[in-house]
């Protein structure tokens, strides 16, 4: 007898059907405008958006009270239904990786409008491929199913291949998309292999029953060894975590550079919510040998990220491996939390959020500098900034700064909590070594400041412009800052978003 879904079910998935149907409604739309109105696709995509966002707030959030009071006294308040016959959780976590997504998604479609104009490559197919990899991101935080989690993943990863090498006449842009696709094309090999092998030991795709079986196993177990390093590589690859960092940079120098701001954020916040499923609700019996492998991983992502973006000239490359770092130091999160403390995952959280904002509000400045006849991605394009543009100058320092972790930015409060978490777990010495790492990190941003402020500017052309990025500037320097004054929302939020795993 087959299975029937509920209408709950439908509901749960309501802010991803949106979604789907806005993707789909953006490339019949493109056909109806001409070129000239061509923003009108990006301004479909966030209607798009916003109703996903809108729902999902409705999903989450209560608000108590009558008319303006309603929206002043939200509380989250976000259901813990199971639906699809178990396949699918709507949870706390869940809720809050999705805002994030989308915000990060709405955000990057703000940046592109310009950047596509400049490049002559404002076409509907780019907006709908960024909200069909929406829509696999938003699957990939609710999964609590291999099979799920597998096609989700695949869907953000192909819309990701495509968009990376989007610029067609561009050989950096083809060549990044091709050894984009060929690596993760090896490390999907890699994860299926390993979800394989759980599925043999587990007798079926569900991580609930597949953690039940794994705490069966004798001790040592060679299958599941097998299968908890082939299924961390391939996870370790999604998130950019060394020794499977190769594609990053090139990626992130070859794509578009709007499309490089969405892949440094959006897909990060997906493959961390798939990471925390699978090692938090599948391979909880194993967390002993993850969090060990997880310790070495960390160490040599912080080492590799941060000595490598020092000698970067381009921009983007430089971006590239300040994200490897980044991811670093969310990995030490999640050795925290492999003991058991629920605060390991509410840094990754508050963590993912701050890095959210501050890396796409200085990449919308990076975007400024893209014009006719100059590309604008070295170092050498931001020298005498502040001469030529002191807003942009001054705003880029904010973001460099929390990109620093330097008070009292948000970026400070991301890598607090990661370090109070190491520190109450007991692993002194990984705290030490990210606060020692911070510093480095310090040092090669400041050559992005120095580049701004000391250096004669190399040229006198104006910089882009437009109301997109100007929203999205004000948006994020806003909240980069407010965050880091007042954090307690954030962090409430985070708390919540974290307890279906240690309730």
């Amino acid at each position: 007898m087959g299975t029937f879904f509920s209408r709950f079910d439908y509901q749960a998935i309501k802010p991803e059907i949106l979604l789907t149907m806005f993707g789909m409604a953006v490339l019949l739309f493109d056909f109806l405008v001409d070129k000239r109105d061509k923003f009108l696709n990006a301004v479909l995509a966030l209607i798009g958006l916003g109703f996903s966002f809108l729902t999902l707030m409705m999903l989450g959030f209560t608000a108590p009270g009558q008319g303006v009071s309603r929206f002043l006294n939200l509380q989250f308040n976000p259901p813990a239904y199971m639906g699809f016959d178990g396949s699918y959780a709507l949870d706390a976590f869940a809720i809050v990786a999705k805002l994030i997504i989308v915000l990060a998604t709405a955000l990057a479609v703000l940046i592109s409008v310009k950047y596509l104009e400049i490049e002559d490559a404002n076409v509907g197919e780019y907006y709908a491929l960024m909200l069909f990899a929406a829509v696999g991101m938003m699957f990939m935080a609710s999964g609590v199913d291999l099979i799920v989690l597998f096609i989700a993943l695949e869907l953000m990863a192909l819309c990701e291949y495509v968009l990376t090498g989007f610029l067609r006449g561009n050989r950096r842009s083809n060549e990044a998309s091709v050894k984009f696709f060929l690596l993760g094309a090896f490390s999907s090999g890699l994860l299926l292999y390993g979800m394989s092998l759980l599925y043999g030991i587990g007798g079926s795709t569900k991580l609930s029953v597949i953690a039940e079986r794994l705490r069966d196993r004798p001790p040592g177990d060679p299958l599941s060894w097998v299968a908890l390093i082939t299924l961390l590589a391939g996870m370790y690859f999604k998130i950019a975590a060394v020794p499977f960092h190769q594609w990053t940079p090139d990626a992130y120098e070859g794509a578009p550079t709007s499309i490089t701001a969405f892949i440094s954020v959006a897909p990060k916040v997906a493959s961390f919510a798939f990471f925390i499923r699978i090692a938090f609700m599948g391979l909880w019996p194993l967390r002993v040998e993850w969090q060990t492998l997880t310790i070495g991983v960390a160490i040599a992502t912080m080492t590799i990220g941060n000595l490598a973006a020092i000698p970067q000239d381009n921009i983007k490359r430089f971006f590239g491996y300040s994200t490897i770092a980044h991811v670093g130091y969310l990995l030490l999160g999640l050795v925290a939390a492999a003991d058991g403390n629920g605060d390991g995952l509410r840094a990754i959280v508050i963590y993912l959020v701050v890095y959210a904002f501050m890396n796409l509000g200085a990449f919308a400045v990076i975007i400024m500098m893209r014009r006719k006849q100059i590309i604008g991605d070295e170092l050498d394009d931001f020298g005498g900034l502040m001469a030529r543009a002191p807003g942009p100058a001054i705003l880029m320092l904010i973001f460099l700064l929390s990109l620093a972790g330097i008070p009292p930015t948000a970026g400070f409060i991301g890598k607090y909590f990661i370090f109070l978490s190491l520190i109450e777990t007991g692993h002194y010495y990984l705290a030490v070594l990210g606060v020692a790492y911070a510093v480095v990190a310090l040092y090669y941003y400041f050559r992005i400041v120095v580049a701004m402020f000391m250096k004669k500017p190399s040229e006198e052309a104006p910089l882009a412009t437009s109301f997109g990025l100007r929203v999205v500037m004000g948006v994020t320097v806003v909240l980069t800052l407010l965050i880091g004054v007042y954090p307690q929302p954030v962090i409430t939020i985070a708390r919540e978003a974290v307890r279906p795993f240690f309730s």
